[in-house]
């Protein structure tokens, strides 16, 4: 039961009758006690009293009061908020395939643990999410146009292979494309759905270096802003990892910094992931946040169901006990 919110609040002008015919009531039963003090005969009135006076007579017209409150807030369509899943959302998985992500600061190393959380996302992302999948290193490439069909986007996931080099701002373009084209595929008259990005890698971006050149992903993400596709980066390792390169270790700590530029630039959220566990935390909560919305829906069955129950309880004790309807 709400009293959240009313889609037709003028209703509530009918408790000015229940007010009235409750006014009228309390009238009725005071001048009927004064016509009754006219006896003369006391000892018979107050045999008569003794029988028929009493609390459970207003019962029944009580309880039928309670029903027309309850009839009128149900009239009034009191909304409710309900979380129900998306029928009808686009969201691009962009994931960083950079040497980098073959550090082992994370078990067995980022690549593996980020597989098996993308895998996972897919499965838990409500049917009615339309999911893509990009990879980017030095290049970006749409593996998977959006679809609803997850075993296609898993198997490709599992494909995933090193490269090198880090073009994140190519990875975000590329997943804004295939955005587009498969808006414009199934748009219809309300428009292409609502679309997101989700992101992950370790920040470290080196083509370009500079993250507000026009290829940069500083650049694309005032861009996807601009499409109005946020994007939601996950910054994905610790500050430990390390690879080797040419028989040289190498540090690839994260860039916690410029995953969280990404998403305010884009006007999406960032979240941190140091283990695989976490990865798999935050890929949950983003699956709670796009594969559902809340909506206003209407909630007056309660109260039209316990308003009826009132009535018909009211009508039942005064023609049981008094014979009579209320």
């Amino acid at each position: 039961m709400s009293l959240s919110g009313f889609a037709s609040p003028w209703w509530f002008l009918l408790l000015v009758v229940v007010a009235a015919l409750v006014g009228g009531y309390v009238w009725t039963m005071r001048r009927r006690r004064r016509d009754a003090l006219r006896f003369s005969n006391m000892a018979v009135l107050d045999r008569v009293a003794a029988r028929r006076q009493g609390w459970w007579k207003h019962t029944p017209p009580a309880l039928l009061g309670v029903a027309l409150i309850l009839l009128t807030v149900a009239l009034s369509g009191p909304t409710a908020e309900q979380r129900i899943p998306r029928n009808r959302a686009t969201v691009m998985l962009t994931m960083d395939v950079s040497l980098s992500m073959k550090a082992r600061d994370v078990d067995p190393n980022r690549l593996a643990a980020a597989k098996m959380a993308a895998k996972e996302f897919a499965d838990k992302l409500t049917p009615g999410i339309n999911l893509g999948l990009v990879s980017f290193a030095g290049t970006a490439t749409v593996l998977v146009m959006p679809t609803t069909d997850r075993t296609s986007v898993k198997r490709a996931i599992d494909s995933l292979k090193l490269a090198e080099a880090t073009a994140t701002g190519d990875g975000i373009n590329a997943s804004m494309q295939a955005i587009d084209s498969f808006g414009k595929m199934v748009g219809g008259p309300s428009g292409p759905p609502p679309a997101r990005v989700v992101l992950m890698a370790d920040g470290g971006q080196t083509i370009p270096r500079e993250m507000d050149a026009p290829r940069g992903a500083y650049t694309k993400a005032e861009e996807a802003k601009k499409a109005g596709i946020p994007i939601s980066t996950i910054s994905f390792g610790t500050e430990h990892g390390s690879i080797e390169i040419e028989g040289e270790q190498e540090w690839v700590e994260v860039d916690d910094e410029a995953m969280q530029e990404i998403a305010r630039l884009s006007g999406g959220e960032f979240h941190k992931a140091s283990s695989a566990q976490q990865l798999r935390s935050v890929y949950e909560t983003l699956g709670e946040q796009i594969g559902y919305e809340t909506k206003h829906t209407d909630a007056s069955r309660p109260w039209l169901v316990l308003g009826t129950l009132a009535a018909i309880i009211a009508a039942g004790i005064s023609l049981f006990a008094g014979r009579r309807l209320p």
